[in-house]
C-alpha cells in the first residue's frame, strides 16, 4: 500500500469521524489555498467530537495541545491536526487563551480565529464550504480582514499582525484598512513576541514568495521600525548614482527581495534570502561623502550586525555563521577577474558557493545590471571541479617540522605559499613543494 499522503490522510480522518455520528470539516489554511487552486502545505481538520472521542477512534495518535483540544494523527511521513471545535477565553500573555470551551457548534469556533480567508470550513467530498466571516468575498477582492474587531484579535496574539503581513505577501494582496489601522496603533506590542516566532515569521515572509511587498507591508504598518530598525535605518540613504542608479539602500534591497522567487535555480534557502536582506546593513552606519559617496568598512560593519541581528532573533550558529560569509565576501566579486589563480579557487572552497554567486548576480541585476563578474565567476566556477578547488596537500606541517621549521606565523605562511604554489600548477610533487619552501625560506 503507498504512503498516504496528508490529504487523503485528512479525508479519511473526516470520513471516520462523521462514520461515528460527529461533525468534521476541513478548515482554515487548506481549505483557503484549495480554493485559490493552490497546493495546500498541510491539511487540518475541525470536529465537534472532544479530544477523548478523537483518541477513542484514533488510539495511536497524541496529544499535541491537550488544553487546546489538538490531536495529531499521523500514518507514515503524513500527519493531520484534529482540533475540537472551541471557544476562546481571555488571553493575558498575548500569544494563548487562558482557558477554552470545547464547543458543539462550529460558530463559536470560527470567531476565534484571526482572518476570513482562514476562517472557512470545507465537506472534502461535497465541496460545500461553511464560510461564517466572509472569507469567500475576501478571497475574491484579494483582501486580508481580521475577523471581528481586528484590535481585539491582535491584542489576543500578537504575532498575529506579522502573519497578516505575510499572507498579503505571499498572496499579493491587500490589507482591509481596519485591520491595517489596528497593526500601526498595536505595532509595538509585537516586541512581546519571543525572538523564536518572530524569526520563523521573518522566513516565511522572505521565501514564501513576495519578499519585497512583505518589507513594504512590514514598513508601512511599522512593524519593521520595531522588528528590524537596522533595516529601516537603510531608507533615505543614497548610494553613487554612477553604480546604483536605482536609488537608495532601501530600494536597491527591496528589489533585491523581489528577485528571491521560490523554485528559481538555486535553491532559495532562510541563509539565502537573509544574505540578500543583510548583505548592505553596514551602509547607513559608514555612509560618507569625499569626491563621491562612499560606505568606506561598509563589509565589516555589516557582518557585525548580521551577527548581532541573527543573534536576537535566535538564529542557529550554522545558519548565522553562513549569512556572515555571505555579507563578508559579497564585494570580492568586483575583482574576480583579476584574481590568482591561488585565490580564485580558495574563493570557491566557501561553502554554498552557489548561494554567493546568486546574491552576486541579485545584486547586479537591481544596480548597474552588468552580469560581466557574474558570467565569469559561475563559468569558472563550473569549470574548476572540486578536486581541483582542493586538492590534496602536497605539504602538511609534519613535512615542515621534518624539516627543521617551527610551527609559528612564518611557518603558517610557509604552508600556505606552498599551497598556492600547488593550486596554480607551478610545484606538482611533494619534493618540488619542499624546494619551493626552501627558497621561499632562503634555506636552499
Amino acid at each position: 500500500m503507498p504512503p498516504a499522503s496528508s490529504e487523503t490522510l485528512a479525508r479519511e480522518i473526516i470520513a471516520t469521524l462523521k462514520a461515528a455520528g460527529f461533525q468534521a470539516f476541513l478548515v482554515g489554511g487548506c481549505v483557503r489555498d484549495l480554493l485559490l487552486g493552490r497546493i495546500p502545505e498541510d491539511y487540518d481538520v475541525s470536529t465537534d467530537a472532544t479530544p477523548d472521542q478523537i483518541l477513542q477512534l484514533f488510539p495511536k495518535a497524541q496529544m499535541v495541545g491537550a488544553k487546546f483540544g489538538v490531536v495529531l494523527v499521523a500514518r507514515g511521513t503524513a500527519a493531520v491536526e484534529v482540533a475540537t471545535f472551541r471557544s476562546d477565553g481571555v488571553y493575558t500573555d498575548g500569544r494563548h487563551p487562558e482557558k477554552v470551551a470545547f464547543e458543539r457548534a462550529p460558530d463559536k469556533d470560527v470567531q476565534r480565529r484571526d482572518f476570513t480567508i482562514n476562517g472557512m470550513m470545507m465537506d472534502p467530498v461535497s465541496g460545500d464550504v461553511i464560510d461564517l466571516a466572509g472569507g469567500q468575498a475576501d478571497l475574491a477582492a484579494r483582501t486580508i480582514r481580521a475577523i471581528g474587531d481586528p484590535k481585539r484579535r491582535f491584542e489576543e496574539d500578537h504575532l498575529r499582525m506579522l502573519r497578516a503581513v505575510r499572507f498579503a505577501a505571499r498572496l499579493n494582496f491587500t490589507i482591509e484598512a481596519e485591520t491595517f489601522s489596528a497593526i500601526r496603533e498595536l505595532r509595538k506590542e509585537i516586541q512581546d513576541i519571543s525572538p523564536e516566532r518572530i524569526r520563523d515569521e521573518l522566513v516565511r515572509i522572505l521565501t514564501e514568495g513576495g519578499a519585497r511587498r512583505g518589507f513594504e507591508w512590514m514598513d508601512e504598518t511599522g512593524l519593521l521600525q520595531e522588528i528590524l530598525p537596522e533595516i529601516s535605518a537603510m531608507k533615505g540613504v543614497e548610494q553613487p548614482p554612477q553604480y546604483h542608479p536605482e536609488g537608495d539602500v532601501w530600494t536597491h534591497t527591496l528589489i533585491m527581495l523581489e528577485g528571491l522567487q521560490p523554485g528559481g535555480g538555486t535553491p532559495l534557502t532562510p541563509e539565502l534570502a537573509l544574505g540578500v536582506l543583510l548583505h548592505d546593513v553596514g551602509k547607513p552606519s559608514t555612509f560618507r561623502v569625499t569626491d563621491r559617496i562612499r560606505f568606506d568598512g561598509h563589509v565589516e560593519a555589516g557582518v557585525l550586525l548580521t551577527h548581532q541581528i541573527l543573534t536576537r532573533l535566535r538564529f542557529s550558529h550554522d545558519q548565522i555563521r553562513q549569512v556572515e560569509a555571505l555579507v563578508a565576501n559579497h564585494m570580492r566579486f568586483m575583482h574576480i577577474s583579476q584574481m590568482r589563480e591561488s585565490t580564485l579557487k580558495r574563493f570557491f572552497r566557501l561553502d554554498r558557493f552557489e548561494e554567493h554567486l546568486e546574491l552576486h548576480r541579485l545584486d547586479c541585476t537591481s544596480s548597474h545590471r552588468s552580469l560581466r563578474s557574474y558570467d565569469f565567476a559561475r563559468e569558472s566556477f563550473s569549470a574548476t571541479p572540486p578536486e581541483d578547488r582542493k586538492p590534496q596537500r602536497l605539504l602538511s606541517g609534519y613535512d615542515l617540522i621534518r624539516e627543521g621549521y617551527t610551527p609559528g606565523p612564518e611557518f603558517s605562511r610557509l604552508l600556505e605559499a606552498a599551497e598556492d604554489a600547488q593550486l596554480e600548477g607551478r610545484v606538482t610533487t611533494r619534493e618540488e613543494a619542499l624546494e619551493f619552501v626552501r627558497w621561499l625560506a632562503g634555506r636552499e
